[in-house]
């Protein structure tokens, strides 16, 4: 089984469907979800090893502008 993570994100005020959309596009990424609650969006990640997991949220995730903070919850 790849190593599968869920990203939790907050976003910038108003951010929340720009960030969303940008998400869309990054490759790897299985899901997208707008929710309520203390976070904003929810992705699911999975990748052939926990460092392209890494790679991914470090490099293309926090990349994208209106992001606030991620928490990286990977699957045990």
């Amino acid at each position: 089984m790849a190593p599968k993570a869920f990203i939790l994100i907050e976003t910038a005020v108003g951010k929340a469907k720009e960030v969303a959309t940008s998400l869309g596009q990054i490759n790897g990424l299985k899901s997208v979800d707008m929710v309520t609650g203390p976070y904003d969006i929810i992705t699911t990640i999975e990748a052939e090893t926990l460092n392209n997991i890494g790679d991914m949220v470090t490099g293309k995730i926090h990349a994208i502008d209106g992001i606030s903070r991620t928490v990286t919850c990977l699957v045990v």
